[in-house]
């Protein structure tokens, strides 16, 4: 296999494993009523102080409507709390309840355990051009998404 077969290989195949593999390790018995876009969602939310629906839209490139829905569904289950704004009543600011942060807390050891593996062998300038390359492929991305826009 030469270098490009390895790069099609892991930038293609393995975010679909990883995909199938967060879904795995996330969706436990214990939080066996979200889904792995549930998780995010929560992990766009955050632990700080409530945020309001647009900010969290942005920060998953979703709309709005398309967030609302998720999150009707999350305070139903009881992960996320919604409330109005006391400043402006047209604001809804969305916030995670006590089991919102469990699975917060969840899903964040998968990623710090997905890290560990990755930089686990390597030296501190193997990590840096590590670093290097995936902010480079994370460029790529952000500029063939505002291709897009």
């Amino acid at each position: 296999m030469d270098k490009y077969d390895v790069f099609h290989d892991v930038l293609v195949n393995l975010f679909q494993e990883i995909m199938d593999i967060e879904r795995k390790a996330l969706i436990t018995s214990e939080f066996k009523d979200v889904s792995v876009n549930d998780m995010h969602i929560i992990e766009a939310i955050g632990e700080e102080e409530p945020r309001n629906m647009s900010s969290v839209a942005k920060i998953l490139s979703v709309t709005v409507g398309t967030l609302t829905i998720a999150v009707n569904s999350l305070v139903k289950k009881g992960y996320v709390h919604r409330e109005r704004s006391e400043e402006d009543r047209r604001v809804v600011l969305i916030s995670l309840t006590e089991k919102g942060r469990k699975a917060n807390a969840h899903h964040m050891k998968f990623h710090e355990g997905m890290i560990q593996a990755v930089l686990k062998d390597l030296n501190e300038e193997q990590q840096a051009i590590l670093m290097k390359s995936l902010k480079n492929l994370r460029e790529f991305f952000d500029s063939y998404k505002k291709q897009e826009d």
